[in-house]
């Protein structure tokens, strides 16, 4: 490979350079069996002066402002593209045009609109249509390699994306505590003093503790103006308490009571039902996002390390006289 390269490299620039004959392109670098040409960095700034057409994702440390401007980030754009063509010829990875005919129909798709509607559209932005063809036929060529050779080895936890989530809120935790209560309200009216009040409500649960049956007291006893069968209230995440009721549930276990709790709605005496950790809604909100974010940022980081391998493998040759 590297004798077959170099003999084309050679060959190529002796025609280019031909006494009295016109210079029309130039080799400026090869790589393994591709080539890069002058007219390569040309094509290259049309596609970058529309913004169109560009991998994005071989930008190395620049943005596509930068590449305008920069003749040795070209180069290397240019070199990276050669690197993922010279690959995925050797792993037969090439698609037809059909393939690309198919992606155009599902990109209509996508967008409730037809295939020529797409191409109308491609033509009204000033691409020429078999360019653009050419474009995705690349693109998806080297998307199968990318998937191939990087995108299925990344592998983000959830222990990743957690780790991530509480850089912005580091006050929170991976899981929160949920119970399920019922409750026996005693309410203080007008007609009756606090401590009246909590003397009865000490009574019930005294009788709780004799082993009658909370569903019955309650069902005679609260005062809950929303009152359900066994006086169930709903179930609760914690945090969602007031501070008084949360640290009475927190201490006793499932099917137990708590002793009689002093509220700014009265005296309660609750009933936990059933308590499980469940995962940090907002992280579980989040988590798509973050895992994505995760999952881009590894695949940046390892196309670099995937790319600069392949050059360390490769034959390369540059030949650039304007190269600063």
């Amino acid at each position: 490979m590297r004798n077959f390269s170099f003999l084309i490299f050679s060959i190529s620039l002796m025609l280019s350079f031909t006494s009295g004959a016109e210079l029309v392109d130039r080799i400026v670098a090869v790589v393994n069996s591709e080539i890069v040409l002058k007219s390569d960095f040309q094509n290259l700034k049309t596609k970058l002066s529309g913004s169109s057409m560009i991998d994005e994702s071989l930008l190395d440390n620049t943005d596509i402002d930068s590449l305008a401007k920069d003749r040795n980030a070209q180069l290397n754009y240019l070199i990276n593209e050669k690197l993922l063509d010279s690959e995925v010829k050797r792993l037969n990875l090439s698609v037809t045009m059909d393939r690309v005919q198919l992606e155009i129909k599902e990109m209509a798709k996508r967008n409730n609109i037809s295939s020529e509607e797409v191409l109308a559209a491609v033509k009204a932005q000033g691409m020429d249509v078999a360019e653009y063809q050419d474009f995705l036929k690349n693109r998806i060529e080297r998307q199968n390699l990318l998937e191939q050779e990087i995108i299925s080895k990344i592998r983000v936890t959830e222990e990743d994306a957690f780790s991530e989530y509480l850089k912005k809120n580091p006050t929170s935790k991976n899981a929160v505590s949920e119970y399920k209560i019922a409750q026996i309200l005693f309410r203080v009216k007008k007609d009756a003093t606090p401590d009246s009040v909590l003397l009865k409500a000490q009574g019930v649960y005294n009788r709780l503790k004799r082993g009658e049956k909370f569903d019955d007291l309650a069902e005679q006893n609260s005062e809950d103006p929303n009152f359900s069968p066994g006086g169930l209230l709903g179930t609760f995440k914690s945090g969602e308490f007031s501070k008084e009721i949360e640290e009475a549930i927190k201490k006793i276990e499932v099917g137990d009571v708590t002793s009689v709790v002093h509220t700014r709605q009265g005296f309660h005496i609750f009933k936990l039902l059933d308590s499980k950790m469940i995962k940090d809604p907002h992280f579980e909100k989040q988590k798509p996002a973050i895992t994505a974010q995760l999952v881009e940022k590894n695949f940046k980081r390892q196309l670099k390390i995937w790319l600069q391998s392949k050059r360390d493998e490769s034959f390369l040759k540059i030949n650039d006289t304007e190269k600063k």
